[in-house]
């Protein structure tokens, strides 16, 4: 197969790694998952900030999202992921040899790190750490923890994608806000057979992206200033016609080259979990692929972009419906601001 690079308006290229792996003997024996119970929807968006409903679910999807509670940081949500994950496993918290947690909201701007305060929370005697790769943080947390189980250097991994994004988009800004809600997903990782795990997987970045989607104020790079704070650059802004292009391309490219590493054919997946982004991107990526749309789980419309989260929690929903069995072929796809993206063909 032929990759190419394609531009964007902005100049921006999808470059096209030919880097991949593959990673057996690691099962996915518990899924989780955890949304606030406080709803918002396009209506109230737009009573309280003038929103076009319309425009949101054209553009978008998306109907309502989640917001967590004053009393609730990612920490809370992601807890909570990670004790369904484990309850569904049939597993005990001392059972648990390793934490990793996917977020880029997190609680603590420095430290400690969030996984450390779950860590305390569920109260697992575990190493435990963050990684920060914005949506495409589960792909990433899963295939690191993945490498512990099938080496060895763990049993049983409890992987978290939890993000609270409400906390970090300005809530006046039509273009940014009505996208993303709160929420956090999990599995829990243990040793399997041959079969089970990642066919292939790919893992890939292009920072040259990163000012695309970005919190200008707040680092060690720009630390947050009085004129920062007034011009509202502590919060997340988004060139959302790049991030699109972009978007489409790095789907359709990786997911068609993770296919064909695996082996496979795109008929041979029994399901897609993408990261629920905006359903034009999905949609797009998946109609150039020629991927029937019963294949694809989706819940954008109910719960918007949840980052992190998202791709744990559409597993969750696919398990609790019956629609995943051993045996099957998920292709799981995670992509964001970095720019980062996270492709792989899981067999359960």
């Amino acid at each position: 197969m032929t990759l190419t690079a394609a531009t964007t308006p902005s100049g921006i290229q999808f470059r096209p790694s030919r880097r991949w792996a593959s990673l057996s003997n690691v099962c996915i024996e518990g899924v989780g998952s955890y949304v606030p119970e406080n709803v918002v929807t396009n209506e109230e968006l737009e009573q309280n900030y003038g929103f076009e409903p319309g425009w949101i679910k054209q553009r978008t999807g998306i109907l309502e999202r989640r917001y967590a509670s004053p009393s609730q940081a990612t920490s809370d949500l992601a807890a909570e992921a990670g004790r369904r994950a484990c309850r569904m496993a049939g597993i005990e918290m001392e059972e648990i040899d390793l934490l990793v947690v996917g977020t880029f909201t997190p609680d603590f701007a420095s430290c400690p790190s969030t996984a450390c305060v779950v860590q305390e929370a569920l109260g697992l005697d575990a190493p435990a750490f963050d990684i920060g790769a914005a949506c495409s943080g589960f792909v990433y947390a899963l295939t690191t923890a993945a490498q512990f189980i099938a080496t060895g250097n763990a049993t049983k991994a409890l992987v978290i994608g939890a993000d609270v994004n409400s906390r970090i988009v300005n809530p006046t800004d039509q273009k940014v806000a009505p996208l993303f809600g709160d929420g956090a997903g999990a599995v829990v990782l243990s040793h399997g057979t041959k079969k089970q795990g990642f066919m292939s997987y790919q893992l890939g970045s292009d920072g040259r992206g990163g000012a695309s989607l970005d919190r200008p104020a707040g680092g060690t790079r720009n630390p947050l200033s009085k004129a920062d704070l007034a011009a509202g650059r502590q919060f997340m802004h988004m060139d959302g016609r790049t991030v699109f292009k972009w978007a489409v391309q790095a789907v359709t490219e990786s997911i068609r080259y993770m296919v064909e590493c695996s082996g496979l054919s795109i008929e041979d997946i029994s399901l897609f979990a993408l990261h629920q982004a905006n359903i034009r991107i999905i949609n797009k990526a998946m109609d150039q692929l020629g991927v029937p749309r019963e294949k694809v789980i989706n819940n954008l419309s109910r719960y918007g972009n949840t980052s992190a989260a998202s791709i744990p929690l559409v597993l969750d929903e696919a398990i609790q419906e019956g629609r995943i069995h051993d045996g099957d072929a998920i292709l799981m796809s995670g992509f964001g601001a970095g720019l980062t993206w996270g492709t792989g063909v899981w067999r359960w």
